[in-house]
């Protein structure tokens, strides 16, 4: 891939809606803290020093250890015929009722490369609670042992498939709706263009979690935040084009279906939500989108976290921010199934700001939060550990030291709860104050 800062972005399109502040001063402070022990942890070694097979099971175990994975009514998986084997689908149900429901597709992000059905889960469990909608995670071929076409087929066929056959799911077919983060969200973004294009499946929305939807180019946000202490760094993205470059050889990365920006004309596509991170090297990827999408006359939520990294949705058991993207998304989704007005309308979040800054309060809000943070992410770690090595051992290890946890817990959610971390505020069409969700 090319590196340029040169973009096709007209001073009209740059104007619409975008954020008033790009980037905070620094990431907000449970992103610090999370990240203080990301890099403590592999500052040892680099990530291309593990095999990919080891790299894949990691993060599959840091998903499923800090994602809360909320309880649902039901999580089933079934197989479907795809454009060449089989594709794994699993099925995230809020309730047991006998009412059909509105369905959203998700497809993970992972570079491409990595990322499955388990680093999806936590993600599907909360948006199918907050969207009272069923919830499928589409299990997608993977680079580099297939090219980067067969991701977004399997993608395409998932949605074909639901719409023909998910009636037999307890699915409204009438109500579907698409999304992903990162590269789950370049699949998004290319299916719902491809499936208007061929006169598909209608869909009610399309959720875009820090997308990249370019494919050949980097915008001014990677120089700005690719060097810095972040989860998507310059060598992380180095790496992946390493390992990607193979499966692209025959492609061409300029075409709409692998670069869904370079689309000429977007008029009709589905109204979008767009979530995007100050900190993250692809943020002015997402946010371009966004102002391509509403010079297109598609409305856009776009919800914007400045102090936040690329991948924090990840990690709602450690970051409010990551909770709060959870259910504005599921409020989102509910508003397209109801066939309501989508809104179109930009909300930037990020820590609260005292009027009167004091050193020893800050600090002391650091330190608490790094505290808890630390706390938090050695529990749930030790848990998810232990249910990797034995799921029984694990089962039983719960229910006796459950008792014994509760008081921590609570103390920790009051501790949580009196840091008052987060301040929402919509900047566009008009400035306003808004709700923060817990």
């Amino acid at each position: 891939m090319e590196h340029s800062d040169k973009q096709e972005t007209a001073p009209e399109r740059q104007a619409i809606g975008m954020p008033r502040v790009l980037r905070a001063q620094q990431p907000d402070r449970e992103a610090r803290a999370f990240l203080r022990l990301v890099n403590l942890s592999t500052g040892l070694r680099a990530a291309e020093d593990y095999s990919l097979p080891r790299l894949r099971q990691a993060w599959r175990l840091t998903a499923l250890a800090l994602g809360r994975r909320p309880r649902v009514a039901s999580v089933t998986e079934q197989q479907i015929a795809g454009p060449d084997g089989g594709i794994r689908l699993r099925i995230f149900k809020p309730e047991d009722g006998g009412q059909p429901l509105p369905a959203f597709i998700w497809c993970f992000g992972g570079g491409f490369i990595i990322g499955d059905l388990d680093t999806a889960d936590g993600i599907c469990r909360s948006l199918a609670l907050a969207a009272q909608c069923i919830v499928i995670a589409v299990r997608y071929r993977l680079a580099p042992e297939h090219d980067l076409s067969a991701g977004r087929a399997d993608a395409l066929a998932a949605l074909e498939w639901l719409a023909k056959e998910g009636a037999r799911l307890g699915i409204d077919t009438t109500r579907l709706a698409i999304g992903g983060d990162s590269a789950g969200g370049n699949l998004s973004a290319a299916v719902a263009q491809e499936s208007l294009r061929r006169g598909g499946p209608k869909l009610r929305l399309q959720v875009l979690v820090y997308p990249a939807t370019e494919l050949v180019e980097k915008f001014p946000s990677y120089a700005q935040n690719a060097f810095g202490h972040a989860l998507l760094t310059d060598h992380a993205v180095q790496w992946m084009e390493r390992t990607l470059a193979p499966s692209l050889r025959t492609l061409d990365l300029l075409d709409p279906w692998y670069s869904p920006r370079r689309n000429p004309d977007m008029r009709g596509l589905p109204p979008a939500v767009i979530v995007s991170a100050g900190f993250d090297p692809i943020r002015d990827d997402g946010l371009d989108y966004a102002a391509r999408l509403r010079g297109a006359d598609v409305p856009v939520e776009l919800l914007h976290y400045r102090g936040q990294f690329h991948g924090f949705l990840n990690f709602d058991s450690v970051n409010g921010a990551s909770r709060d993207a959870l259910q504005r998304i599921g409020k989102a989704l509910s508003t397209a199934f109801a066939e309501e007005t989508p809104a179109d309308r930009t909300i930037e979040i990020a820590d609260r700001v005292r009027r009167r800054p004091s050193r020893l309060r800050a600090s002391a809000d650091d330190l608490a939060t790094s505290t808890l943070t630390t706390w938090v992410v050695t529990e749930r770690w030790g848990i998810a550990l232990l249910r990797w090595l034995s799921p029984t051992a694990a089962g039983a290890c719960r229910l006796l030291i459950r008792p014994w946890l509760l008081p921590t817990v609570m103390m920790r959610r009051k501790a949580i709860s009196g840091l008052d971390r987060l301040i929402a505020r919509q900047t566009y069409p008009t400035e306003k104050r808004c709700t923060v969700n817990p």
